[in-house]
């Protein structure tokens, strides 16, 4: 489903060169839960911004279920995105006067399905936020929002899940609410690549990876 061929990214800072990813090799198979571990700083976030046709990489190249996200127009790697990709941000990235309905079906602006507002609500009852569905994000709570920022991963029922750091604001409570839904839907035929160095959420992974200076070690 994910497949990275020695991937690189580099940065300037001055006079200073920093390679964040380098020579990087990695995939993730469907029905796969994979996580990269490591310290802040060693590249897990371009990593993954890489991964999810987010940032082009230096050098090397990015499939996703067998598609080049970086050979296409701009415009069309959105809509690509929008289609088979998931993303799940610590921060989680919600839009603070949309309600949960709403900030659920934002999604949905890039792939225009027909059946978007049911979905939405099939989501909201599996999340347990249907009594939210008409509070904006500043009235949830920490757990409630990651699990909106999950629901919006999910509605375009995406190939491929990417989560950076998902549980790192969340209690082990709502932390394990949140990795239970990445391993199911692995284990229901989506794959997941995970970023994190939280222990707890590598114990749900099948297959983990270390990553040290912006190389799988």
């Amino acid at each position: 489903m994910l497949q990275l061929n020695h991937i690189t990214k580099t940065y300037r800072s001055g006079p200073r060169t920093v390679r964040a990813v380098d020579d990087v090799t990695l995939s993730v198979n469907t029905g796969e839960f994979a996580a990269v571990a490591g310290p802040s700083g060693c590249g897990k976030t371009t990593l993954l911004l890489i991964a999810g046709g987010l940032l082009a990489p230096d050098a090397g190249d990015v499939t996703i279920a067998g598609e080049n996200p970086y050979a296409v127009t701009a415009d069309q790697r959105a809509r690509f995105r929008a289609a088979n990709v998931g993303f799940v941000f610590q921060q989680f990235h919600l839009v603070p006067y949309l309600t949960v309905l709403d900030n659920i079906l934002a999604a949905s602006m890039a792939t225009r399905p027909t059946d978007a507002k049911q979905r939405a609500e099939e989501l909201l009852a599996k999340f347990g936020l249907q009594s939210r569905a008409h509070h904006v994000p500043g009235e949830l709570s920490t757990g409630e929002r990651q699990r909106t920022a999950l629901a919006r991963a999910l509605l375009n029922r995406p190939k491929l899940i990417l989560a950076d750091e998902p549980t790192g604001n969340l209690d082990r409570e709502n932390a394990a609410v949140v990795l239970e839904h990445l391993r199911e839907f692995a284990d229901d035929g989506g794959a997941v690549l995970l970023v994190t160095h939280d222990e707890q959420a590598l114990g749900y992974a099948k297959r983990v990876e270390r990553i040290r200076d912006g190389r799988i070690v």
